[in-house]
């Protein structure tokens, strides 16, 4: 009796067992199905590129501007910039789309810079939706913030490794496999630009871009360098007004470094290495009266985000250079001018302060050059230089409006802040 009645039991789950393979083989067939309609072979198309795109990625080892040996997957695809005016470089690189690999940045260019940022954002949009960062020096940097972008790397300046080194920062982020490489255009701009280029074409897969604009800038240099090399002026003496109107103390200026040698290698004698050991110092009214220069440079540029309505001088991309002489008349009075030669002959003059943080510097030494030389230098076009970076390496026309000086041709200044060339 128990055999029979377990005969019927075996069969019904046998049929049920074919009917659940039966089912099973028509929902694999399905699903293959699907794998080759458009729809289906384009995610699985799309999934198989990412996956050759990861292959074709390598691991490198950079030095970077610290002398850190410091291992990326290359080319980079997610970057964060510790400072947005890192942008200047980046776009040199990836001209037809600056903003492409950039998945986070510090707010520093559209506060400091917000002339060339609207420029940025009128041809690129999407820049207003990169997430924005405070900085490392400040300990205002979102560490999580950054981690949820997963950048292939980060970028920073070097005067942020004291901070970094505080806070850990290096070593939480080589925890999650996020390397940091540090780079410089501030602190020794005339030395470390070459390899802070090399080491963004490297990381960016555009090495031949890189030496390409690195050329470039050697030839512009040295048209002022070689010219004084040769000609051997006498080298005026310079006081340089560093961040002019971003704040009201007096005599902020320059040491050996940046500012302080575009001035040396235009022809000049910079006063403020007799006073500043490094790249930043102050001098007080009286040292600057006493060394009595002949000219006076302000660095300065549109800070009302930072100093609203203040006597900074906004030169920089299409500039009203007759506001901008406007504002530098007022710093003839400044009791440190107070009787110098500079003052009596009104050689003062102010430049875009930017220049000081970015790899187009030379255009900057070509411009002093000029204010200390004008008879050697009279066939000397800054502007053309600039115009010609424009087209070769950056990705809109050149605005003039960089520079002015009290006795420049007032007639002339109009015309200056003029956009020239495409939009």
């Amino acid at each position: 009796m128990a055999t029979q009645s377990e005969t019927p039991s075996a069969t019904q789950s046998g049929r049920i067992a074919v009917l659940l393979l039966i089912i099973l083989g028509c929902m694999l067939g399905a699903y293959f199905l699907f794998l080759k309609t458009p729809g289906g072979a384009g995610q699985n198309g799309a999934q198989h590129a990412a996956d050759a795109s990861q292959e074709e990625r390598s691991m490198v080892t950079v030095t970077d501007l610290l002398g850190r040996k410091v291992d990326v997957r290359v080319p980079v695809q997610r970057v964060i910039l510790g400072e947005g005016r890192q942008l200047y470089l980046v776009a040199a690189l990836d001209t037809d789309n600056p903003i492409k690999r950039i998945v986070g940045w510090r707010k520093d260019m559209i506060q400091a810079d917000p002339d060339t940022y609207k420029r940025y954002l009128k041809q690129f949009p999407a820049i207003a939706d990169i997430p924005t960062f405070g900085g490392f020096e400040d300990g205002t940097f979102d560490i999580e913030q950054a981690i949820s972008q997963q950048p292939d790397v980060i970028f920073l300046n070097i005067e942020a490794q004291r901070a970094t080194e505080d806070a850990r920062y290096i070593e939480k982020l080589g925890a999650l496999g996020i390397p940091v490489v540090y780079i410089d255009f501030r602190h020794y701009p005339i030395e470390h630009t070459e390899p802070t280029m090399r080491l963004f074409g490297k990381l960016f897969g555009k090495e031949a871009r890189a030496d390409e604009f690195i050329r470039f800038r050697d030839e512009q240099i040295r048209r002022v360098t070689d010219v004084i090399e040769a000609g051997k002026p006498a080298r005026p003496k310079v006081f340089i007004e560093r961040i002019g109107g971003y704040t009201q103390d007096c005599c902020l200026s320059f040491g050996n470094e940046n500012f302080g040698k575009f001035v040396e290698l235009a022809g000049g004698h910079n006063i403020g290495k007799q006073f500043i050991r490094g790249t930043f110092g102050q001098l007080n009214p009286e040292q600057v009266v006493a060394s009595d220069p002949e000219q006076i440079v302000v660095t300065s540029a549109n800070w009302e985000a930072y100093a609203p309505g203040g006597s900074w001088i906004g030169v920089g991309p299409g500039a009203d250079l007759k506001e901008a002489a406007r504002k530098l008349e007022a710093y003839t009075a400044r009791p440190a001018y107070a009787g110098t030669t500079a003052q009596q002959r009104r050689a003062f003059h102010a430049i875009w302060h930017q220049f000081y943080n970015s790899p187009y510097e030379f255009i900057a030494i070509q411009q002093l050059a000029k204010w200390f030389h004008p008879a050697l230098f009279a066939d000397l076009d800054p502007d053309a230089g600039f115009r010609a970076l424009h087209e070769r390496f950056l990705p809109f026309a050149h605005e003039p409006g960089y520079f002015v000086s009290l006795n420049a041709d007032p007639s002339n200044l109009a015309g200056q802040s003029k956009a020239e060339g495409r939009p």
